[in-house]
C-alpha cells in the first residue's frame, strides 16, 4: 500500500531539518500537530500568533520553546520591520502604502508567509481558523505563482481504508478545492502539475484519467468537449505522460469496467490521478470517497506556487496538521531537487 506523507517522510528523513511556519500558532490542534512533527524529527516549527497565547497553549501541551519550536509574535518580532519593507516593495503597485504594509505583516497569515518568502522557513501551513480564500489569497500575494506554472490549483491525497477491496488504491484528486470551472488549457495544466505532485508525494508513476460523464464518445456535450480538448492538449504538450480520457470514474477506477468501456487503454481501470472537469465534481467526489468509501483525505494541498503554502480544513484535527506539515516538507524537497 502507498505510504502516506508522514510515513514516506519518516522513511527518508532529510539531512537538515526544515522549518515550517504555522500561522495559527495558538490553536490547540495546530500546536499538538506541530509538536508531533517535531517529535518525529520531520521538521522544526515556528508558531506564529499572539506571544502570550501561543506560549500558554504550548505549555498546556507539554511543549517548550527552543531550538526546534520557535514562537513569533508579529507585533513584537525583530523581523516585522524588514518584512514590512519587503511587503511594501512587493505590493505598492497595488496601492499598498508603508503604513498598510506594516499592518499586513503584523497579521499572522501574512507574517507566516513572509517567513517563507524571506528564507526563514521552507513552507507555511494555515487554515485551521482562516478560510481557504484567505489562505490562498495570502499565498498568492506573498509567495506568488511559480514561474513555470500556468495556474495555481489544489488536490487531495486519498488513501483507502485497510479493509478496502482488492482494487482500492491511493489516488490524487484534482482540482477538488480551488479552481471552479477550469478551461481546457487549465485542465491540461492541472493534470501536468498533479502528475508531478503524485510522484513527489506518493512515489507512484502517475496514470492520469481525465474524467467526464462520458467515456470515449458515449455522450456529446460542450462539457465533454472541454475534457477531450484538454486531452488533446495534454497529449501534445506531454506525450511522455500516461493519460487517457475522456473517462467516467468507473472506467478509470474499476479494471473490468475499464476493459469494457475503454479496451486497450493503459490507464482505464488503473488510474491513480483523477482530474475532475470542475470544482463541483471534484469537491463532491472527494467527499463521497471519504465519507462513503472510508478513504482518508489529506488536503486541500496547493500546487503551482513558488514555495510551499498549504491549507487546512477548519474541521481539522491534530493528525491532519502533522500530515500537512509532512506534505509541505515533501513539496519543499521536491522544489529543491
Amino acid at each position: 500500500m502507498t505510504k502516506d506523507p508522514m510515513e514516506l517522510l519518516l522513511s527518508e528523513l532529510p539531512a537538515a531539518r526544515p522549518v515550517i511556519s504555522l500561522s495559527e500558532g495558538a490553536d490547540p490542534r495546530v500546536v499538538a500537530g506541530a509538536l508531533a512533527a517535531v517529535e518525529a524529527n520531520v521538521a522544526d516549527v515556528t508558531l506564529v500568533g499572539d506571544g502570550a497565547e501561543v506560549r500558554a497553549q504550548l505549555a498546556a501541551m507539554g511543549g517548550e520553546e527552543g531550538q526546534n519550536v520557535q514562537v513569533h509574535d508579529p507585533l513584537a518580532s525583530d523581523l516585522t520591520a524588514g518584512f514590512a519593507e519587503a511587503f511594501h516593495a512587493l505590493r505598492k503597485h497595488k496601492g499598498v502604502d508603508e503604513a498598510a504594509a506594516l499592518r499586513f505583516v503584523q497579521t499572522p497569515l501574512v507574517y507566516a508567509a513572509m517567513l517563507v518568502r524571506e528564507g526563514h522557513a521552507m513552507g507555511t501551513v494555515g487554515g485551521a481558523v482562516h478560510t481557504t480564500s484567505d489562505v490562498v489569497r495570502t499565498a498568492l500575494q506573498v509567495i506568488g505563482k511559480a514561474k513555470d506554472a500556468p495556474i495555481v490549483s489544489s488536490f487531495f491525497l486519498m488513501y483507502p481504508p485497510e479493509d478496502a477491496r482488492a482494487h482500492g488504491r491511493a489516488m490524487l484528486y484534482s482540482d477538488s478545492g480551488l479552481v471552479i470551472d477550469p478551461s481546457s488549457e487549465e485542465l491540461a495544466a492541472i493534470a501536468q502539475a498533479s502528475a508531478a505532485s503524485a510522484k513527489a508525494l506518493m512515489r507512484v508513476e502517475p496514470k492520469i484519467a481525465m474524467l467526464s460523464f462520458s467515456t470515449k464518445g458515449s455522450a456529446r456535450h460542450a462539457a465533454v468537449s472541454k475534457v477531450t480538448d484538454a486531452v488533446a492538449l495534454l497529449q501534445d504538450q506531454r506525450p511522455d505522460l500516461q493519460m487517457d480520457g475522456e473517462l467516467q470514474f468507473d472506467a478509470a477506477f474499476v479494471p473490468s469496467v475499464g476493459e469494457s468501456k475503454a479496451p486497450g487503454s493503459d490507464v482505464a481501470g488503473q488510474a491513480n490521478v483523477m482530474i475532475f472537469p470542475n470544482l463541483d465534481a471534484g469537491n463532491i467526489g472527494y467527499k463521497i470517497t471519504q465519507r462513503v468509501g472510508g478513504y482518508a483525505a489529506i488536503g486541500p494541498i496547493l500546487q503551482g506556487l513558488a514555495q510551499p503554502a498549504n491549507d487546512l480544513s477548519r474541521g481539522c484535527v491534530a493528525e491532519d496538521v502533522t500530515q500537512m506539515i509532512a506534505v509541505t516538507v515533501l513539496q519543499g524537497l521536491q522544489a529543491q531537487s
